[in-house]
């Protein structure tokens, strides 16, 4: 399979490219814009004290990258043969990494209407789970794959430190809103934001939820958008609405369009800034950037 490039929608609509992949008998999710290439297994050069779910390092195409074994992660036995297995070569948080599967499926073109969040994340392998994607022949699992990486190294999530070298300002009368469907991800960028002085802060756990308030303030005549909020930053991939809708609709809204909308998300590569655009977004940041993140939020509303 050739790189995730080739597979481009247009911006704004709603609608995803996901690959579904298998380990055992269970079939899983990943957005195709996270997918560099799909490949038979390399060798691996074992590492030493590294993480249980990591089995090492490959070389492709003079890049090293870790192998994590999903397997290990989800804690899910082996139903096929050994031949089958593939590696999903992603690229995630400005970081390439390979995902070793048990085999790979196919890729359906669906809308993010067609994905619910799970209702329990609290056991097995659930907490790994951002989605269940409904399709009319079968259901998978979209995985949160950054959540993995955290989990195996905290180190490459977002650094609330830093944040504390950016300095004091005036920051805590602006309203911010925030959608992200990631429990993990909206308590680090709650405390970095805290950090920061930002603490006039409202989280939705996806676009759809953002979306119902930012319309309600739209038909309010009476009341200036900007005066209510001064921000919205969001994820790209959520249930229901992902990002770039979110600020499609924003931008497209006649009284919501002055507000700025900064798109934080582990899918901004050089590739990829585009479809922000095109749908009107003011900024663009890639995680874990969060000391970027706040210097660009202080140019947009300070």
């Amino acid at each position: 399979m050739n790189k995730s490039g080739d597979i481009l929608l247009d911006s704004g609509t709603n609608e995803l490219e996901v690959i579904l992949f298998y380990l055992g008998n269970e079939t899983y999710g990943i957005n195709v814009l996270k997918v560099r290439e799909i490949i038979v297994p390399m060798p691996i050069t074992k590492l030493p004290q590294s993480h249980d779910h990591v089995e090492g390092v490959i070389r492709l195409r003079e890049e090293v990258l870790p192998v994590i074994n999903l397997e290990k992660v989800l804690n899910i036995p082996r139903e096929k043969i050994e031949s089958e297995d593939k590696f999903i070569v992603c690229e995630l948080n400005q970081t390439k990494i390979a995902f070793r599967v048990h085999g790979v499926k196919k890729i359906h073109r669906i809308s993010w209407e067609q994905i619910e969040k799970p209702d329990d994340l609290s056991t097995g392998r659930q907490p790994f789970a951002s989605g269940i994607i409904k399709m009319a022949d079968e259901m998978a699992i979209l995985l949160d794959f950054e959540k993995v990486v955290i989990d195996i190294s905290p180190k490459v999530g977002i650094n609330v430190e830093a944040v504390k070298a950016l300095g004091p300002r005036e920051r805590n009368t602006k309203k911010i809103i925030v959608a992200e469907d990631s429990a993990v991800l909206r308590e680090l960028i709650k405390d970095t934001l805290y950090e920061a002085g930002y603490q006039d802060v409202q989280f939705y756990q996806n676009g759809k939820e953002a979306w119902d308030y930012l319309e309600s303030i739209g038909d309010d005549k009476g009341k200036n958008p900007l005066d209510t909020v001064q921000l919205l930053i969001t994820d790209i991939e959520m249930p229901q609405m992902d990002g770039h809708h979110l600020t499609k609709r924003v931008k497209s809204h006649p009284r919501l369009k002055d507000i700025p909308v900064l798109i934080f998300s582990s899918l901004i590569t050089e590739d990829l800034q585009h479809k922000g655009e095109q749908v009107g977004a003011s900024g663009q940041i890639s995680k874990p950037d969060i000391v970027r993140l706040i210097q660009e939020i202080d140019k947009l509303v300070l």
